[in-house]
């Protein structure tokens, strides 16, 4: 007995048992760092995002959203694949400060000379973001475009997929104010030269309308001007 009790003195310690950390849910209160722990612990959960210290998560993504959302890209794909210096992404993750960590369905940022870097993740605001809404009332119009336009993000563009109707906010003053489109619907860009909008092509779901817009935006002598200023980080 005495040296069974002895050997079972020497063995090692167990190991600690392993802790589990909570799952994220809609509507917790977290920190950015207690946000991002579990976030990183919930590798199935494709989207969630930290507005004001508030979590919001995503849901199923129906047919329209998704077919928004390529379009979208596809747009922005094109610009800045003949816009060196300028960078696309999609559901991206962007750290704006120690309560706001969102994921916009795309964004284009300058890459030297901008107003966010990365390391690991966008930190800082892209010069431009677009999210696709299902209406006015969604968050994307209300809680993020405040978030948005706090931190200095320059141009918002929000497309109401329920309503048939894109909005296009640029930062003046503080404030976010529409793009007015000209004659023929088409949205310009303020901060990106050449990134032109046809809204009636893109809300009739004709892309190559669409793209055909664009092309002349990157045809113009302002772009040509803007890919120079880039390329010398100015």
């Amino acid at each position: 007995m005495a040296a069974h009790a002895s050997q079972t003195d020497l063995t090692s310690p167990s190991e600690p048992p392993l802790v589990s950390l909570p799952p994220l849910e809609q509507g917790d209160s977290l920190t950015r760092s207690e946000f991002e722990r579990r976030y990183e612990a919930m590798p199935s959960l494709k989207k969630a995002e930290l507005i004001d210290g508030v979590v919001h998560m995503g849901s199923a993504v129906y047919d329209q959203h998704a077919g928004a959302h390529a379009a979208l890209m596809h747009w922005l794909g094109s610009y800045t694949l003949y816009t060196p210096g300028t960078a696309c992404r999609d559901n991206a993750t962007v750290r704006l400060d120690m309560l706001n960590e969102l994921q916009p369905d795309a964004l284009v940022r300058i890459v030297s000379g901008g107003q966010s870097r990365v390391d690991k993740y966008i930190e800082g605001p892209p010069e431009l973001v677009a999210e696709v809404a299902s209406s006015s009332v969604s968050r994307d119009l209300h809680s993020k475009l405040a978030v948005y336009r706090r931190h200095g993000v320059r141009e918002y563009l929000v497309w109401r997929v329920l309503e048939g109707d894109v909005d296009w906010f640029r930062l003046d003053g503080g404030e976010y104010r529409n793009l007015a489109a000209d004659d023929r619907g088409i949205l310009r860009s303020r901060e990106f030269a050449g990134l032109w909008l046809d809204r009636p092509a893109l809300l009739r779901g004709d892309m190559h309308a669409v793209l055909a817009a664009l092309n002349e935006g990157l045809a113009t002598t302002e772009h040509a001007e803007f890919v120079a200023r880039l390329a010398r980080g100015a």
